[in-house]
């Protein structure tokens, strides 16, 4: 079994309410999901206006799919996200030793 983690940190300019964070927080969570039927969550910063993290997280046989599935989020992220992107990072854990 091979977990993918991909954590993506955007900056909201403009932002001044938790409200405006978490609607643009669930659009992208819902675009993802829907897209690449991977976890989303946000995973730090709740309570901060102009930050958010995401987490997204995959499984699956081969180091290959993850990463490949973990990319193509990335880019669509990078594509339609109404945020500045960061910083990203991904990691790969295997139980194979």
């Amino acid at each position: 079994m091979i977990i993918g983690v991909l954590s993506l940190e955007f900056r909201l300019h403009g932002n001044d309410s938790l409200k405006g964070k978490r609607k643009v927080a669930k659009s992208l969570k819902q675009k993802i999901r829907n897209k690449f039927n991977v976890a989303v969550s946000e995973v730090e910063a709740q309570d901060v206006h102009q930050k958010l993290v995401l987490a997204v997280v995959t499984v699956a046989n081969e180091t290959a799919k993850v990463e490949s599935r973990l990319a193509k989020v990335l880019g669509m992220v990078e594509d339609i996200a109404p945020a500045e992107l960061v910083h990203c990072s991904t990691e790969v854990f295997s139980d194979q030793g």
